[in-house]
Formats: structure tokens, sequence, C-alpha cells
């Protein structure tokens, strides 16, 4: 059961959001209207915020199983849905479900059903196949970038889902790709549909860079040197190809974070909470990094190497010049190459400033304490301060988990930190500190 369920106006207060952009104000007004609606609008305009409101708003405190199932294509869309949960405290019990983690962590989470389940299918199918979901409570169904999880590979899991789910009364898609076909397993009939796809005007300028070199790396260092102390992304289309990549910006002392299908979970998570606090300035990334991952705003990103379809490079570019922002992207091409069909023809882009980029000055810290020992932010950044003797500057951003938390510091204070918290309490807890 919810206790202390927020109001709208107290939710985002608590989000430091004073008013919703357009597309939000006009999803949430349909979703409180309309059983089927399909929404469309570009990577980093809101679409979490939008449907959750109005689901939120719709969800019966005194029922103590699962009522709203959010299913997505990737882990970290998983993740960060669950952290945006969390950050609106609105009193409801939230938990996300992945592959790539221990089962028996979903047995303790699920041991008291949350409200709002957030899931891959691949994992949600599993655990209705051993029947530990009470389907019939579930009333409103989100499939959030669901031509994603048709694309690689979810169909079979999504149609199991959605036939066991006969008392789903509201169903909600959303895409960032124009003329997405739903399928016909989904039952979605007389749709009410929000597309701000086309209205988008992006002021993203894409540009062409050409190398002498078939490999472009030494082109590629100099265009990172030209733009600078930016946070960015570069992809590749392989993981051998972020080695080759890594392997040489390591050799140049272009610090970096890799982000990839092939890697382990935990390293994907802390890649990212890397990138969002400073340490890592730029990705080194596949097409898995292009949507639907909680990272800053970008000021470039490049393609390294272009994908096989249009759509992908528009997400990939959808990656910056986000809500009314400015973003560049960078086309990097060998001179005796050729590019897609799918490329228009862009400006040359010619390297003028190949200054060294200097390091960050940030590091992460990782801290054995978190949200299931009732630890919180001002707990961590408390401790930092009186005990750690730190200032307001040197601390970065702070991330709790439900087990451990990462701390962004200054380089230059870390080893000092280090020194002065590890090994004590934090509330009842003794945690333990170190740089990873």
């Amino acid at each position: 059961m919810a206790t202390s369920i927020k109001s709208q106006q107290q939710i985002l207060s608590k989000l430091g959001i004073k008013q919703l952009n357009d597309m939000q104000e006009e999803a949430q007004l349909t979703i409180q209207s309309f059983n089927n609606v399909l929404l469309l609008s570009p990577t980093g305009t809101g679409k979490t915020l939008a449907f959750l409101l109005p689901i939120i708003a719709q969800l019966d405190t005194n029922k103590e199983h699962v009522q709203a199932l959010i299913l997505v294509p990737s882990r970290e869309l998983a993740l960060q849905i669950e952290q945006v949960l969390r950050d609106m405290g609105t009193g409801y019990k939230v938990n996300a479900i992945y592959g790539g983690r221990a089962g028996a962590k979903d047995k303790i989470d699920l041991k008291q059903m949350p409200s709002i389940l957030i899931g891959t299918p691949g994992r949600i199918a599993d655990r209705f196949r051993r029947d530990t979901i009470n389907k019939s409570q579930i009333k409103h169904l989100i499939l959030d970038e669901f031509d994603k999880s048709l694309e690689i590979g979810f169909e079979e899991d999504m149609k199991q889902i959605i036939t066991a789910l006969p008392f789903v009364k509201q169903k909600i898609l959303t895409s960032a790709t124009q003329g997405v076909k739903v399928p016909s397993f989904v039952k979605f009939r007389d749709v009410k549909e929000i597309n701000y796809l086309d209205g988008h005007e992006s002021k993203l300028e894409i540009s062409i860079v050409e190398s002498d070199t078939k490999d472009k790396l030494e082109t590629l260092v100099d265009l990172l040197q030209h733009i600078g102390n930016e946070p960015g992304i570069v992809f590749c289309n392989f993981k051998d190809s972020i080695k080759t990549v890594s392997d040489y910006l390591n050799i140049m002392g272009i610090s970096h974070g890799c982000f990839f299908g092939g890697m382990e979970q935990k390293d994907r998570e802390r890649v990212l909470i890397k990138f969002r606090n400073g340490t890592h300035q730029m990705l080194i990334a596949t097409d898995l990094a292009a949507r639907g991952l909680d990272i800053p705003e970008l000021k470039f990103i490049i393609h390294y190497q272009l994908p096989h379809r249009i759509e992908e490079f528009t997400h990939r570019n959808g990656r910056t010049a986000r809500m009314k922002s400015g973003g560049q992207a960078y086309i990097l091409k060998y001179k005796q190459g050729n590019l897609p069909h799918y490329i228009e023809q862009h400006p040359k882009f010619t390297i003028t400033n190949t200054e060294a980029i200097e390091r960050t000055p940030w590091v992460t810290l990782f801290i054995s304490g978190g949200r299931k020992d009732k630890i919180s932010k001002g707990d961590i950044a408390g401790l930092c301060f009186k005990q750690g003797g730190l200032t307001k500057e040197s601390l970065g951003i702070i991330e709790l988990k439900q087990d451990c938390a990462f701390i962004g510091v200054l380089a230059s204070k870390a080893d000092e930190l280090i020194i002065k918290i590890d090994n004590t309490r934090l509330k009842k807890k003794k945690v333990r500190v170190k740089k990873i």
C-alpha cells in the first residue's frame, strides 16, 4: 500500500521543474482521456515524465499489487525510469527488473509487490511464466521505445506478456521514430496520437570531416582536440572498433569511457555514472547509447563509423541539440571512401585548432552503503563536508543506489577525503570508500 502520496505540484517541485513543456502538457491531457495513446517525440524531450505523471494520478492507493507495467528495451532505460520515479517521491513502491542481474534480487524486490513495475520484456516474460506476479490488477501497460524492443528481438516476449494481461485498460506506446508500425498483437485500436517529431525544430549542425588515412584515428584525435573539454559521444558500429579507438585515445592521453552491449551490467552502469559526474567527459559507444540513456546534454557527437540505417543515424544525432539547444554532429569520412545513400549534402569542416585536451578534474568514489541502509544524499554530503573537510565546490554529483552510492569529487581532494571517511559510520553502517 502506498503511503504519503504526493500531488503533482509536490512532485514537480521535488524535481525542480517549474513548468511542463508543450508535449508533456498535451500528453497529460490525452492520457487522462484516452485508453490507447501513441506518444512520438524526439529523444531528450521528457517522454518519461510525460507518461508517468498521468499514470501515477490514476493509481489506486489501496491496492497492493502491480497496477502499471512499463516495458523497456534496455537495462539502462529500466534503471533510468526507476530513478526518475524515486526522485519524484510519489509514495508508491517501484522496482525495476531486467536481464543480467541475479534472479534472487528479483525475488527480494518482489516480495512486497510494487505499484509500478519496470522491466525488459525477457525478464518480465520469465517472471510471468514463473507466475510470481499477480497480473489481474495491471491496468496500465506502457511500451517505452517499443520499436527498439522489437528491433532487438523481444517480439515473442512482448506477445506473451500482452496475451497474459487481459485486464489492461490503457496502453501507451512511445517512440522517437517517425512512421513506426505497431504490431497487430498489441491490439492497439482507436489510437490517439501525439506527434512532436514533425514540429521539432532541431538546431543540430552536421558537418563532414575528411581523413587522409583509412583508420581515421589521427583525424579523430585532431577533431577531439579542436572541440576541447566538452561532453560528447564517439559512435562506432562494433565493440572491436571501440577497442581500437579506445586504445589509441589511451596512447594519446585522452580520458574516456567505453559503452557497448557485451559489457557486464555493473561496468556499464559505472561508465554512465562517471560520464554523468564528469569523470569521463566522453563515451566511445555503439548504438546502444543512441537512445534510452539518462546522460547529460551533449555538445557533440562524432560518427567514427556510420550506421547502416538512417533511423540509427537520426537517433545518434538526437543525443545532441536537444530541447531547443544547439549541438554539433561530425561525420568522419576517409577521403577515398563513399558515404551511405541516406547521408545528405553537408558542409565540410576544417580542423583549425588542435590543442591538447586537459584531463577532467573529477574522479568517482564508491561508498558501500545505500538506500536500504536508510542513507540519503544529504547524509553523504554531510559526511564529506563535516568529517571529510570538503567544500561544496569540491563535491560533485551524488548517485544513491539500493546498496551503494557513488560521488564525484575533485581529483586533487580525493585521496585525502578517502583517508578521512573510509571505514567510518554513515547512519548505523560502517562504510568503505574507494576510488573506481
